[in-house]
This record gives C-alpha cells, structure tokens and sequence, in this order.
C-alpha cells in the first residue's frame, strides 16, 4: 500500500503547483505549471481563471493519482480577484492580479474624502489598489451587467482560494478562510466578520461573500472525478500566511520573509493586532480552533520578479541561477543600484505612482552590475520593512527565517544577513508555503496534532551569520535611501 500523503495545491502568481508531503512533513513529489500574465493597459495585471483552474487539475492528477491522499490544502496569491457566475461556474471576466494598479485613482478618491482612517481601523491594510476591495468594485462597475447580475445573487466573489474551491466542491462550497477575507478591506479583523460601513463604501453587495472560516478546518470534499475518490479540503491560508505556517513561526516575535515574485515578511504578533505607525499592514496570520493570531507584514512588490524581467525582458541572464555567479564576479556594486518599482512600491512607501530606476550607471557597468543591483535592492526592501517593524516597537529579532525560490541563492541571503544585521536561516524544504498548506490540511484531519508537532518537523539547510563591517553597511544604506529619494513619485 502506498504511502499515506497530504497534498499541497499552491497557486501562485505566475504558476500553479501540487506537491506532496508525507506525515514527517518532509516533501516526497511535484508537479508545476506557468501560466500566461496578460497586461491588457500599462499597469494593468490579468489572470485567465480557466488557466488556473486547468493547471490545477493537471497537477493535482500527476501527483495524486493513485495516491493514499489524505487530504488538501490550498494556498494561493492573495489579493487576486475572481467573480464568476453560480449557475455554470464561469468567470465575468479574467482575475484582476494583486499587483495591478488600474484603482489607484479610486484610492486616491476614497483618502481625500477621509476615508482612510476607518479602513485602516477595521481592516488594519491601506487604502491601496493592491488590495481586492477596489478590484471588486471595478469589475461591478465596469463590466456590462454585472452589478446587476450581483445583485440579483446570480454571481460569486472570490480570491484564488475561493474559486479553487468551489470548482473543487463542484460548486457546493462558497468559502475562504480568515487569512485571504482580511486582505479584501470588506473584513473587521477584530470582530472576525465582514463589514457592513466597508460594503457600503465600496458599494460592494453583501450577496457575493464567501463564508469566511478557519484556516485549518474541514471546508469540504472534492468531486470523486477530480482524484477518483473524494478527498477532504482541510486547509486555506493566503501564501504569505501559509509560509508563515511553514516556517513554524508561531511564537510572538518570530519573523519569516518569502522571496518570491514579491517579498512578504510578516512578525507573529501573537493574539493581539498590533496598529503600525509606520507603513505596515496589520494582518491574519492564521485563524485555528477560533483563535485569531495576528502579524504585522511588510509588503514589496517586486523581487524574483526583478530577476524574472532580467532573464525575460532584457535578456541578460538565461536562468534565474546565475544572477548569483554574476554577483560575485564583483567586489562592490560600485554605485548602482535598482528600485524595481515596476508596479509602484508597497511598504513602508506606498507609492502606488512610482516607477523602476536604475541609477549609478557609467560605461564600466555590466550584467553583473544590473543583475547584482536587482539582488541587492530585495535586500535593501527587506531592511527597509525591518526598520519599520522596529519603529513600530517590536524588538530586534536574533534570526529571520527565509523562503521561496530567492532563498536558494547563497550571496543573496548572506547578502540579506549583512544588511539586516541578524542571522538568516534557511529550511531544508524552500517551498515553505506549500508546506503551510499540507500542514494546516494534515491537522484538520489529525495527521499532525496541533503547531508542536508542525514545528517538530522544520528542518534548517544553513544559516548566514552577518559578517558586514557596520560602516560598509551604512554606506551601502545611504546609496539606496539616495536611489530610493530618486524614484518615489512624491
């Protein structure tokens, strides 16, 4: 008989996978797909959800099929918005992407007329288009007849999770969990329940929402045609918060950050929300047994995704690896540096106007200048958020736990350790959010007994002592605010 596995389903932003964990919490298999990003204006993000959904499929079959599968844990990229109709299930339109801007104008709007405050009071985010809210409020206003569509309950609202599920369940689930409803800015995160004063605000109907449930829970079966027999769905956390699970960041005080297409570095703050004075969003790291644990998370935009437009846009790298062999050619970054404000820049700065520079530049510069400066400015990012978290009055933690595909890179994080002055630890198993996923699932159906025994299983692969002189790492700081000072649009 095969081994007893738990699946991962990890929707991320420019591809789907499915992997498999056994019970020691160690992965055993997996299966990826890109999918196509469609740019239909000039900071406009889009999704074909039929995509996603066939990816889906596709890899959940190559590594479950035939499996002693357990059950199903689903993460994904939050903020991503789907509507779709209840009826056959099919989208309005493509899923409007966390990282598109068309509602800038609208944030912009709602802070001028005040509204500011009581968003960040119930929802402790920003009035910022990265979040669902405003991309909502777009598709009913701007697609022909779906408000009224909306309104007569004939639609569905969803982030990736939500969609996910309900073509899981064949359509019987409409749920989320409480990580991705408190990125939406229509959830109280105190109350733990949706808002009526932000629906309102948002002319947002009621009638779209999902049921908003814990993270690790039973939220339903998948139709028997999917695997061959139906399989409970025990888990949903937003990637960010999923990674934090993984990690095993569960105690007040531990901080993770994930290098992935962005970079999410979220601080447990235990069952207290903790406000930020200093451009951080106050979030859900997870819901479990009804008990709300919170974080404070810094939020940037672009970091593998800076690698990805060297490899695809410019052409000076074949593979995402060698931007590693290309920093260490140098001794210096002699003087350039990268804001990869390609979609505006997210914490602390918030500046959804901003565009991505290149400064520093003379004829000596290289590749090897470009791609290290790319490298060097997630870190810097990263610093930034460290010193917000900070001011804000969480102490300096001794270790930071990294994750996602930049994390294999062995200058980057000795890089990242120089620059934040703490030590970065990096797991056996980078693919932390898709662990966070299985591990949430394995506890809903008693694979795992709780968060003791999930942290038994984190394994560390290395860790990176900082080993800066501090007068190096000031100079290399005031080159970046410089560069920084440049780009902003205010």
């Amino acid at each position: 008989m095969s081994e007893p596995l738990i699946l991962a389903l990890d929707q991320g932003t420019t591809s789907t996978r499915t992997m498999s964990f056994g019970r020691d919490g160690q992965p055993r298999n997996s299966s990826r797909r890109e999918f196509a990003q469609h740019y239909p204006q000039a900071g406009w993000v889009e999704h074909d959800p039929e995509d996603i959904w066939r990816d889906a499929l596709v890899t959940l079959r190559e590594v479950g099929e035939g499996e002693a599968v357990e059950a199903i844990g689903i993460t994904n990229q939050r903020e991503t918005v789907v509507l779709w109709d209840r009826a056959t299930g099919e989208p309005v339109h493509n899923a409007i992407v966390w990282q598109d801007r068309r509602t800038a104008d609208t944030c912009a709007r709602l802070k001028a007329d005040g509204c500011e405050p009581l968003v960040r009071e119930r929802t402790g985010l920003l009035l910022d288009p990265y979040f669902s809210g405003t991309k909502l409020a777009w598709l009913l206003d701007e697609v022909p007849g779906v408000r009224a569509r909306a309104e007569r309950g004939e639609l569905a609202f969803g982030t990736i999770d939500s969609f996910l599920l309900w073509r899981l369940t064949g359509g019987r689930v409409h749920a989320t969990d409480a990580t991705n409803a408190s990125r939406t800015l229509l959830y109280d995160i105190h109350r733990g329940a949706w808002d009526d004063d932000l629906m309102r605000l948002l002319d947002i109907p009621a009638a779209l929402l999902p049921e908003v449930r814990d993270s690790s829970t039973i939220f339903g079966e998948t139709d028997r045609d999917i695997l061959g027999r139906a399989i409970p769905i025990g888990g949903i956390a937003g990637d960010q918060q999923a990674a934090l699970v993984g990690q095993a960041c569960f105690a007040p005080g531990d901080v993770k950050s994930t290098y992935g297409t962005g970079c999410f570095a979220l601080l447990n703050t235990g069952e207290k929300a903790v406000a930020s004075e200093h451009g951080l969003l106050t979030t859900i790291a997870y819901r479990l047994g009804g008990v709300t644990t919170y974080a404070l998370e810094g939020s940037i935009f672009v970091a593998g995704a800076a690698i990805k437009w060297l490899r695809d846009g410019l052409g000076l790298i074949t593979h995402a690896a060698d931007t590693h062999d290309l920093a260490t050619r140098l001794d210096g970054n002699h003087g350039v540096y990268m804001v990869p404000a390609f979609v505006g820049l997210g914490a602390p700065h918030w500046d959804p106007h901003a565009r991505a520079s290149i400064t520093g530049l003379t004829f000596d510069a290289t590749a090897a200048h470009i791609a290290r400066a790319a490298l060097e400015s997630v870190a810097y990012q990263t610093a930034d958020l460290f010193v917000a978290m900070a001011a804000d009055g969480s102490s300096k933690p001794g270790r930071v736990r990294v994750d996602g595909g930049m994390a294999a890179n062995d200058w980057f994080c000795q890089f990242l350790a120089d620059m934040l002055d703490i030590s970065v630890e990096r797991p056996a198993n980078v693919e932390t959010t898709a662990a966070g996923a299985a591990f949430l699932a394995g506890m809903a159906v008693g694979v795992w007994s709780g968060t003791d025994a999930v942290a038994a299983s984190w394994r560390e692969d290395r860790l990176f002592t900082p080993r800066m002189a501090a007068s190096e790492r000031a100079t290399l700081a005031a080159g970046w605010r410089d560069a920084l000072t440049r780009t902003l649009s205010k």
